[in-house]
């Protein structure tokens, strides 16, 4: 039963080794409490993951994007880039106390990334002396 099944599934999945992987994670599934799609007929889970897959009553897209999920271990988060940070106002001379600013009077320094470039390039580096 299990030869004609896999011959049934090279169908629905072109690569034979992509369908052992997902016919795996599938039959993994099944063992571990997944509900199934078709009646067992008193076969082992990887025939019941192989016929599923030749009936198509799960997708063999969707097993893969499910495998690659269960075997990434470091999963990138886009964070937002944090904002600009508002001026520290300077305390009146040299004294430790700051007074409070009021939020309406802040003001953010903002410069785009090729501002940033051309005012780097722009630099001109100090002439040396022979005071020094």
């Amino acid at each position: 039963m299990a030869r004609v099944t896999v011959e049934d599934c090279i169908d629905k999945v072109d690569n034979r080794f992509e369908l052992v992987l997902i016919a795996a994670h599938r039959a993994r599934m099944i063992s571990s409490g997944a509900p199934l799609t078709i009646d067992r007929d008193n076969d082992k889970n990887p025939v019941v993951a192989l016929r599923e897959i030749a009936d198509e009553t799960v997708s063999p897209e969707d097993l893969k994007e499910d495998l690659i999920h269960s075997l990434q271990k470091y999963v990138e988060v886009d964070e937002p880039e944090p904002g600009a940070v508002p001026m520290v106002p300077s305390s009146q001379s040299g004294g430790t106390q700051i007074n409070a600013v009021d939020d309406s009077s802040v003001e953010f320094d903002r410069m785009s990334e090729e501002d940033l470039l051309r005012g780097l390039e722009g630099l001109v580096p100090p002439e040396r002396s022979d005071d020094i």
